[in-house]
């Protein structure tokens, strides 16, 4: 709030000064000591916190640093304080009013690149119906709360910690955390998650993680770290800056003697000194990478790509090789009944039900896979047994069905295989009268993205702890050339290590067993959907486990480069520009002060262009 009423105050003052400057330039009336009152007055109220900023920062680092560390407001002060010498009152007015009006248009952008990413520190949540042993429910700040506590989630409520539904039916609108505006229906044993909205029905949760440890946290915690971490073109130029702004103040007598020995007289060779001073201030150039790469930040957390810093978004661009875990990453996450091949043709109905019916009580994911695919009918009440190494057993009119994964001897069996696919038999009295075929099929997104990514030059790799099979099979359908298969987690980190011998390398993946691969990666990228461990580790988080936005992210990191450059190479010729007409052609500090305050909008404006929907164009 306060900095809120700061920056309207300053505001407040600058639309003042701008009316005394109007005053004192179109009254011709006026006496003249009031008009220069007036300009007077227009510059100190207009530069106020601009000459308390400068002078603050200057004298900060310097004391730090040891050393005179200028702050680039530096100059123009000592433009406009070398003008009020010349008596040239309405130019350090003018130079005043344009340089504070670059500066608000530049807090603005600013502030419009981190909207989207401070947006999400308003919404974390701040009270919680816990229930106490009487059944009855009190409001306590969140900050209270513990593993283990129950709470009530009424309609509309904020989901207040992580945890799971007890008892209860809704949906749950997880926009916050995925990014995903289709609500998700929750019932008992469904995640929950905190920042996140319960819809029309009334839920009961168990609170699984303490507030400092859920999922929203960490990513509030990303986005503050992402705020901070400049990109190492936007950290060089900041580092250059001091630099620069010295070497300006330190030439400034060198050019005032070069003027004089052309011939010029004091009083023109000072002006044309005031001029360099202004024509070679490096605002734009200062103003070049910091709103590009906000923008950058904002556009990705609005899609649900967050990341750590603008560093590893740059970074991103200089990637060779972005390295795949397969399952949850390349592929759904869950296997699917793909084949049903029944060898006894004259009871394919029978054995349908009694798979059904020697699964229905089983908890393995190839269970769930056959429930879901194998429609609703009659179901016997078998006995059935589960032995290790035999599979599933049961008997049933006379006759004994075994159910068990396949051996790859089998001629058919072996072609399924050959698909990356798992292959489970079902025998009666010994003898084979069904297969099933199971898989884990790919991405929906992922065939684009790894196309894409081939366009860009950058190798695909598969690293995954699956079988050879499984993994080429995979491979092959997605076109990934080189697959690294049957890898231990202790594995996955050192062939990060050896393919950044080969170059920059990314590494995407889920699971606690990629967390340290994703560590060692020069970027590393996380599934929002995937565990805690490895996005705590990550660089990178997809909120949505979908690969398109590594695709946007790819995209916007390239766009971004390529403006700052843009940015760069604009500001660095209108200085040249600038510089060399006082030089060689009649100037005046009015001219300069318009074509440099102008370059530093024109910068600022074409970093807002990362902000526009659907802009991010590759060639």
């Amino acid at each position: 709030m306060m900095n809120k009423a700061y920056k309207n105050k300053n505001l407040l003052l600058y639309l003042v000064a701008l009316a005394l400057y109007l005053l004192a330039t179109f009254l011709p009336f006026l006496p003249y000591g009031i008009a220069v009152v007036c300009y007077l007055l227009s510059m100190l109220l207009a530069g106020s916190h601009l000459i308390h900023e400068g002078f603050r920062e200057t004298i900060r680092a310097s004391i730090a640093a040891r050393n005179f560390i200028p702050n680039i407001h530096i100059l123009m002060l000592l433009a406009a304080i070398g003008s009020i010498l010349l008596t040239a009152f309405e130019e350090a007015s003018l130079l005043i009013l344009i340089f504070a009006a670059a500066h608000f248009l530049e807090e603005y952008a600013e502030a419009k690149s981190r909207r989207e990413i401070t947006k999400l520190m308003a919404i974390s949540p701040q009270k919680a119906r816990r229930i106490g042993p009487d059944n009855q429910w009190q409001s306590v700040d969140v900050s209270s709360l513990q593993v283990g506590d129950r709470l009530m989630v009424l309609p509309g409520d904020q989901i207040a910690s992580d945890g799971s539904v007890i008892s209860g039916h809704s949906t749950v609108n997880e926009a916050t955390i995925t990014g995903e505006s289709m609500p998700k229906e929750k019932m008992t044993g469904s995640p929950l998650y905190a920042a996140t909205i319960n819809g029309s029905g009334s839920l009961t949760m168990e609170v699984e993680k303490e507030v400092l440890n859920s999922l929203f946290s960490k990513i509030l915690r990303m986005v503050e770290t992402a705020q901070k971490n400049l990109t190492p073109k936007a950290s060089r130029i900041k580092k250059l800056e001091p630099f620069y702004v010295k070497t300006v103040i330190y030439l400034i007598p060198a050019v005032f003697l070069i003027f004089m020995l052309t011939g010029l007289s004091i009083y023109a060779s000072y002006e044309k000194s005031l001029i360099f001073l202004v024509a070679a201030s490096p605002c734009a150039l200062a103003a070049s990478a910091i709103p590009a790469s906000l923008s950058a930040l904002s556009r990705l957390a609005k899609a649900g790509v967050l990341f750590k810093g603008a560093s590893y978004l740059s970074e991103l661009t200089d990637i060779q090789k972005i390295v795949f875990d397969k399952t949850g990453t390349l592929t759904r996450g869950k296997p699917e009944l793909t084949d049903l091949i029944f060898l006894d043709k004259d009871n394919e109905a029978l054995y349908r039900i009694i798979i059904a019916s020697m699964e229905k009580e089983a908890n393995h994911p190839l269970a769930d896979a056959i429930r879901e695919a194998l429609p609703d009918g009659a179901i016997l009440d078998l006995t059935v047994e589960n032995k290790i190494g035999q599979g599933l057993l049961a008997d049933y009119q006379g006759h004994h069905y075994r159910l068990f994964k396949a051996e790859l001897e089998e001629e058919n069996v072996l072609s399924l295989a050959s698909q990356g696919k798992t292959v489970v038999n079902l025998q009666k009295d010994g003898e084979s009268v069904a297969l099933l075929a199971f898989r884990d099929l790919p991405h929906p997104k992922a065939q684009s993205a790894i196309s894409y990514l081939k366009q860009e030059k950058i190798q695909p790799v598969m690293l995954t702890g699956d079988n050879r099979l499984t993994a080429k099979a995979l491979a092959d359908e997605l076109g990934i050339d080189k697959v690294f298969s049957n890898r231990l987690p202790s594995e996955k980190s050192h062939i990060i290590d050896e393919l950044k011998e080969e170059g920059p390398t990314a590494m995407i993946g889920d699971g606690v067993n990629d967390a340290p691969a994703l560590a060692k990666a020069n970027v590393g990228i996380a599934m929002g959907q995937g565990t805690d461990v490895a996005i705590e580790v990550a660089d990178v988080v997809l909120m949505q486990n979908d690969l398109s936005k590594l695709v946007l992210a790819h995209r916007t990191a390239k766009s971004m480069n390529r403006i700052v450059w843009e940015n760069m190479i604009f500001s660095f010729c209108m200085v040249i520009f600038l510089v060399s007409l006082n030089f060689i052609a009649d100037s005046n500090i009015n001219l300069s002060v318009l074509a440099h305050e102008g370059s530093t909008l024109l910068v600022i404006l074409n970093s807002l262009r990362l902000l526009l929907p659907d802009k991010i164009v590759v060639k």
